[in-house]
């Protein structure tokens, strides 16, 4: 057990690290567009401010059960690409399908990725509710004040 925690801790640490780079690029757009003022009563503001939050989400969980795959690529336990990332896939979303599995060798190595999917998705989730919030806040400001014209 101590090597699958020596393997899949160094990746689950590049993940953690990649999703604090994509939740700060989220961070910095949403932001920027919230302090545009003159944007934030158009109709579009919300859809596209959300759309985009939430396609950095799931770029960064795609290249995160990338690196996962490539991992179980390197260690022999799958011939290609598209069956690693499916595998991945399955473990990073703690699916747990079972139609594809690991040599009993690095079996281990899928729950750790699951744990590190759990988190990854949880912060993505998290991320993606608090700009729901905003975007209504703004949305009840904007009508308030329409209201009170």
């Amino acid at each position: 057990m101590l090597i699958h925690l020596l393997v899949g801790l160094p990746v689950m640490m590049l993940c953690l690290l990649l999703q604090a780079v994509f939740v700060t690029i989220c961070l910095r757009y949403y932001v920027r567009h919230m302090q545009n003022r003159e944007d934030r009563g158009t109709r579009t503001w919300g859809i596209t401010l959300l759309s985009v939050v939430m396609l950095v989400a799931t770029l960064g969980n795609f290249v995160q059960i990338g690196i996962w795959a490539t991992l179980f690529l390197s260690l022999g336990e799958f011939s290609d690409f598209k069956t690693a990332f499916y595998h991945s896939g399955v473990n990073f979303a703690s699916l747990g399908y079972g139609d594809i599995v690991m040599s009993e060798r690095w079996r281990l190595l899928g729950p750790i990725e699951a744990t590190n999917g759990i988190l990854m998705l949880g912060v993505a989730t998290a991320m993606i509710t608090a700009s729901v919030t905003e975007i209504l806040k703004a949305a009840m400001a904007l009508q308030g004040k329409q209201k009170g014209r």
